[in-house]
């Protein structure tokens, strides 16, 4: 049976089971342009290759056997930009020297196929299941063929704790709910647990500050009346349950 347990101190999930897989989500590699263009500077150590140094670390710490990231690898979400044509393949290229890559594309991710090379793994949208848990990005529900499963894991929402009045607000957290499964795959009954991984770039806090919006997950919104939750610092701490829910999506 698979174990999936989060990685102290970063926005990063192991799931164990037959093999060994690091979950990443929410890179948006060259984010740094648009916040440029928002006079938002975030400095010099946030380029692809700060990205790919941080990536590399967690790779040689845990020795994954595979590599999943959920979805939103690119920061733009309309055509390939100058920059992403170079950064994108260049991360690539220098991760998968040292791991197997499996790439779920999200919302941002329009014809990343073309950014990814042969070896690499690119899935449909939709996610994929490992060790019997659905990985997948998150901007749409899933399908009733993923039902069998327990556990979905998923990013997307890029959950940051947002409280004026705390020492914490701005912080990225967890987010672990248990819900009926009937909520997102009505055919079926009992619970599925869903977490939602926080974004693996640490800087998107400063887009949402400016744009005064969230993103939605359907998946969320289709649990959040009957669901249970906890909101789980990077350290571990639990801060609170579903009643803060709202200050963290």
């Amino acid at each position: 049976m698979a174990v999936a347990r989060i990685i102290p101190s970063k926005p990063a999930m192991i799931i164990e089971g037959e093999k060994r897989h690091l979950i990443l989500a929410d890179l948006h590699l060259g984010f740094e342009g648009i916040l440029d263009a928002r006079r938002v500077s975030v400095g010099k150590y946030t380029t692809t290759d700060g990205t790919i140094a941080e990536v590399s670390g967690l790779v040689n710490r845990v020795r994954p056997d595979t590599l999943v990231l959920l979805g939103d690898i690119r920061s733009g979400t309309g055509s390939i930009s100058r920059s992403e044509w170079n950064e994108i393949p260049h991360f690539f290229d220098e991760i998968c020297r040292i791991v197997e890559v499996i790439a779920i594309p999200g919302n941002h991710d329009a014809n990343i196929q073309e950014l990814i090379p042969e070896e690499a793994t690119s899935t449909g949208p939709g996610g994929i299941i490992l060790e019997n848990i659905l990985l997948t990005h998150g901007h749409a529900m899933p399908s009733e063929n993923f039902a069998h499963v327990d556990d979905i894991v998923m990013g997307h929402l890029h959950p940051v704790f947002l409280d004026e009045q705390s020492v914490l607000s701005g912080q990225r957290v967890w987010i672990v709910a248990t819900a009926p499964k009937q909520e997102i795959f009505p055919s079926w009954s009992g619970t599925v647990r869903i977490t939602v991984v926080p974004a693996f770039n640490r800087y998107l806090y400063a887009s949402h500050r400016i744009r005064h919006a969230r993103s939605i997950s359907p998946i969320i919104e289709r649990i959040r009346g009957s669901s249970t939750a906890r909101i789980i610092t990077l350290d571990g701490a639990i801060i609170g349950d579903g009643i803060i829910l709202d200050d963290v999506i």
